[in-house]
């Protein structure tokens, strides 16, 4: 799907976009990624999510090289816990990575932060994952109402 998107930070990590169909949006750039790069661009991320305020974001992990076992723990430890309690991280539409072990990686993470008051949803297809995101603001938004 093609949409023009706000790039609000971008690294050779990937890129955070506020995506005019109503959602933050993380694109995983395809090679080795470093550890500092990589925090930076989760940080800008959450500041995407709280200055949207709707706790939703698309993560395209189609051509992400597995989680390195730093970046699991950072990830883990820091960045999802701070992403929720900082940027308001609700709900995440993940676009599974065309490497399974890259699939295998990220399945590891989201299985050690089931506590966090967060949800998680994997899909083969952008559409798919764009609906049930774009599904969930409607649930919030008939909640709140």
């Amino acid at each position: 799907m093609s949409t023009p998107h706000r790039v609000h930070y971008e690294n050779a990590i990937g890129r955070a976009v506020d995506d005019p169909l109503g959602f933050a949006r993380l694109t995983y750039r395809p090679g080795a990624r470093e550890l500092a790069p990589f925090a930076t661009l989760l940080g800008q991320v959450t500041r995407l999510l709280a200055w949207r305020g709707d706790g939703c974001l698309l993560v395209d992990q189609r051509l992400m090289e597995p989680f390195t076992p730093a970046e699991q723990e950072f990830v883990i430890g820091h960045w999802l816990p701070q992403a929720v309690a900082d940027g308001g991280y609700r709900f995440g539409a993940v676009v599974l990575a065309n490497n399974v072990f890259a699939r295998l990686a990220t399945r590891t993470v989201t299985t050690a932060v089931r506590n966090l008051p967060m949800v998680y949803q994997y899909f083969e297809q952008e559409e798919q994952a764009i609906a049930w995101l774009l599904e969930q603001k409607r649930g919030m938004s008939a909640r709140h109402n």
